[in-house]
């Protein structure tokens, strides 16, 4: 019977954690997340710059081809939507919004059978700067 209560006793002092333990388990996990937020939300700016990249690309092949058809550069972006060229304007992923899209109108006529000027070039509404040190409105 003495020797079931000393079994018992031992038992229950080593049964849990000991707070050093616990507390290099949690800086082990903290060190951990410090590592991986940054990487998480550098992994975010990048698909948002890929988005963009891509809307940008459509957009100005889409007003090109615009121009060339109706011998006259697009005068908004809704008339792109409204002639079937595009079914929506795309959000701009750095303001996650479709009408901060700062548009480029030029006087100069991009081909020889235009009869008016309108919009040339298109770029984000977003001052912020990108990965590679530019401002996000000037790609």
């Amino acid at each position: 019977m003495v020797d079931r209560c000393k079994f018992r006793r031992s038992r229950l002092k080593s049964a849990g954690f000991t707070l050093i333990e616990l507390m290099i388990v949690i800086s082990m996990i903290l060190i951990l997340i410090s590592i991986a937020i940054p990487l998480y939300n550098q992994s975010i700016t990048r698909a948002r710059e890929a988005v963009l990249r891509q809307n940008l690309f459509t957009l100005r092949s889409v007003i090109d081809q615009y121009s060339m058809d109706k011998q006259k550069a697009p005068q908004s972006l809704d008339d792109l939507v409204q002639a079937g060229y595009l079914k929506q304007i795309p959000n701009d992923p750095m303001t996650n919004s479709k009408d901060t899209w700062e548009t480029v109108q030029e006087d100069v006529l991009t081909s020889v059978d235009q009869t008016q000027p309108g919009i040339t070039d298109v770029h984000s509404g977003s001052s912020a700067i990108g990965s590679d040190g530019t401002a996000y409105n000037t790609w």
